[in-house]
């Protein structure tokens, strides 16, 4: 049988992964989502952005459904991304196994993982695209 994987074999360079400040509006976040993601054929399924502080330390992540709830108004569009994005309060470590990652997803209904490296620095993020694929693999 192969070694099993681990998260950083199926992570995303926290660069590779589209990003916003959390200070930036809904408005601003949908041009981001429209130009870097929808509009390219690097379309991510499920469709997601990740929120940052000035340090660049990960503060949440944005969905177009956490987005679309804050659209109650068009007035709503003006405020930060910061009042509708989910916290990141789960992480993953490059070396866990995808099996931990894949846990922590299911169990807490999320689409993405961030991965922290040496329990501070964001490094990247995994997908539970890439989770299914790697768990079914072996089923086919």
């Amino acid at each position: 049988m192969a070694k099993s994987k681990v998260v950083k074999d199926l992570m995303i360079d926290v660069f590779e992964y589209p990003h916003v400040p959390y200070w930036f509006t809904i408005k601003q976040a949908i041009m981001v989502i429209k130009k870097s993601v929808i509009g390219t054929e690097k379309c991510i399924h499920p469709l997601a952005v990740l929120v940052f502080d000035e340090k660049y330390n990960i503060l949440g992540t944005l969905t177009l459904k956490d987005i679309l709830k804050g659209l109650e108004s068009k007035e709503k569009a003006e405020s930060p991304v910061s009042e509708v994005m989910i916290p990141a309060k789960l992480f993953v470590e490059p070396d866990d196994p995808v099996t931990k990652a894949a846990d922590l997803m299911l169990n807490n209904d999320l689409i993405l993982l961030p991965v922290i490296e040496n329990k501070k620095k964001f490094v990247g993020v995994v997908r539970m695209i890439e989770i299914f694929d790697e768990l079914t693999s072996a089923v086919l």
